[in-house]
C-alpha cells in the first residue's frame, strides 16, 4: 500500500493516513483509498467523474434496509450501466465481517463493484465528502458525471427517485450548456 501511496503523492498535494483511509487533500476534492473485496487498494477517484453519474450506496449485511432493497439496486445498475449512470457499493463490514458481507453480494446477486473498509473509516470519508455526520446505512453519495458531490442522503432511496434525480439534474446541465 506504501508503494501506491507514495505513487500518488506529488508536489501539489499533502499526504494524510487516518486509520486505513488515505486522504489526499487537493484544493478542490479528497481523494479517499478503500480496499475492494479483492483485496486491491482503489480509489474514489478511480469510480467518480468518468462521465456518468456515479450513485455511492453505502450499506452493511445485517443493515434491515440494505438486505430488502439490494435487488432494487442491482436492476438499476443494469439498467443503467451502459447508458447513464451507475453503482459502486461500500460496505461498512469491516475486516471481522468481511464473511457476512461476501454472503450478502453472494445472496442479493450484486453484480456492481464494491469496496469494504472499517466502519469508522466509512464514517470518516462520508464526514470528509459531506462535512456531515455519518449516520448508518444505508446511505447514498450521488456524483455527477464530472465527480462532483450532488447529493448525500441517509436511508434507503427508492430507484425512481435516483432516476428522477438524475434525469433533473441531467436536463439543467444540458439546458445551461445550450444557452448561447
Amino acid at each position: 500500500m506504501l508503494d501506491l501511496i507514495k505513487n500518488v503523492m506529488n508536489s501539489s498535494t499533502r499526504f494524510l493516513l487516518v486509520l486505513g483511509i488515505a486522504l489526499t487533500l487537493t484544493p478542490a476534492y479528497a481523494s479517499i483509498f478503500m480496499k475492494g473485496f479483492d483485496g486491491e487498494i482503489h480509489s474514489l477517484d478511480e469510480y467518480t467523474g468518468k462521465g456518468k453519474w456515479a450513485v455511492v450506496m453505502i450499506w452493511a449485511s445485517d443493515c434491515h434496509a440494505c438486505n430488502q432493497e439490494a435487488k432494487e439496486y442491482v436492476k438499476f445498475n443494469r439498467a443503467h450501466k451502459d447508458k447513464d449512470a451507475f453503482i459502486l457499493g461500500i460496505s461498512a463490514d469491516g475486516r471481522e465481517k468481511k464473511a457476512e458481507a461476501d454472503d450478502f453480494i453472494k445472496r442479493h446477486g450484486v453484480d456492481f463493484k464494491n469496496l469494504i473498509d472499517e466502519p469508522e473509516n466509512v464514517a470518516r470519508m462520508y464526514s470528509v465528502l459531506t462535512g456531515q455526520p455519518f449516520v448508518g446505512t444505508p446511505t447514498f453519495l450521488l456524483f455527477s458525471p464530472s465527480g462532483e458531490l450532488r447529493a448525500a442522503q441517509a436511508g434507503a432511496v427508492p430507484t425512481e427517485i435516483l432516476e428522477s434525480f438524475i434525469a433533473k439534474e441531467t436536463a439543467a446541465v444540458e439546458k445551461t450548456t445550450a444557452l448561447p
